[in-house]
């Protein structure tokens, strides 16, 4: 019988039908990194979203068969490990590709109509105070026309792709940086950043991906232009996101991930007041429609591996 935990349940507001196959399930609404070796221990399958199962946790955990991650983004596993130890790992894919792609269109709409600056100048009572019926204070821009650049073309990035295109945006889809060859239908890393109104990110963390953005980056960049990022916080530095903000380099950015999640030690981007500057709590991906989608792959992927076909392998 397979002995299946799961360790972050309450990150997943949706039900999970459980598995049509004899087994025991455990779950945890939170779990605390150092109690993951404890809830596990015996477990053939584990059920993870952010916690870290890397070399110390998952070495004491002989009987470990299977790690359903319930997110696309596999950074907190150590990949490594499991291909060499035979622990399969598996994610979910393609349940947030409306969802995050909507969210960023609400970040862009709002850093591009400068909707944060107008409703604090009406809150200060500045239109009150206006010589003529409207109030113009602040650039309004239309995405109609302007240029999207995509960085990272995976499922959620192409259905970023398509909604640009169904809004009139013309759509750049970024080279790896540091590329030796542009493939058909990309453009370089370097003229993405140049030419786009408006940058999104939609890579995974990996050791090439971090700190993608840093001060020389954002110098590439128009200063009208906006930066996006529902993927990683990690995936650009803080420090020089700060300082283009604050000098011009850009002309906004919106965030919806930190490089730590939760902040519990703050960050420096929380403490940026600005009305250029957005930040979601990592909610992109979080439409009642999305969740459940993923909490349905969560057990395919479960089914699909105790039936011999595993789907959605990582390792």
């Amino acid at each position: 019988m397979e002995r299946i935990v799961f360790l972050e349940r309450n990150t997943i507001a949706a039900s999970f039908r459980r598995p049509g196959f004899d087994h025991e399930w455990i779950e945890f609404g939170e779990s605390f990194q150092e109690q993951v070796v404890g809830r596990l221990r015996g477990a053939t399958i584990a059920i993870s979203n952010k916690l870290a199962l890397r070399e110390p946790e998952l070495s004491q955990l002989s009987e470990l068969k299977l790690i359903v991650i319930a997110a696309t983004g596999a950074d907190n596993i150590d990949l490594d490990y499991c291909r060499k130890h035979g622990v399969a790992v598996s994610n979910t894919r393609g349940y947030a590709v409306i969802s995050v792609p909507e969210h960023v269109l609400m970040m862009i709409l709002a850093l591009r109509r400068n909707l944060l600056a107008y409703r604090a100048d009406v809150q200060s009572g500045l239109w009150q105070k206006s010589k003529q019926f409207c109030l113009l204070t602040h650039e309004l821009h239309d995405i109609s026309g302007s240029t999207l650049g995509i960085i990272g073309y995976g499922s959620i990035g192409q259905a970023m792709a398509r909604l640009g295109k169904s809004l009139g945006m013309r759509v750049l889809v970024s080279e790896h940086k540091d590329a030796d060859a542009i493939r058909d239908g990309r453009t370089s890393f370097e003229d993405t950043l140049r030419q786009s109104d408006v940058i999104s990110l939609h890579c995974p963390l990996t050791d090439e991906t971090r700190d993608l953005f840093r001060g020389a980056e954002f110098e590439m960049m128009k200063p009208n232009a906006i930066l996006i990022n529902t993927a990683r916080g990690a995936l650009v530095e803080d420090a020089a996101l700060i300082e283009a903000l604050r000098n011009g380099s850009i002309a906004g950015a919106g965030y919806d991930a930190l490089r730590e999640e939760p902040p519990r030690q703050g960050s420096l981007l929380l403490d940026l007041n600005l009305p250029n500057f957005i930040v979601t709590p990592h909610v992109a991906w979080a439409s009642n429609e999305a969740v459940q989608a993923l909490a349905d792959q969560v057990i395919d992927n479960i089914e699909a591996f105790i039936a011999g076909a595993p789907r959605n392998l990582l390792t």
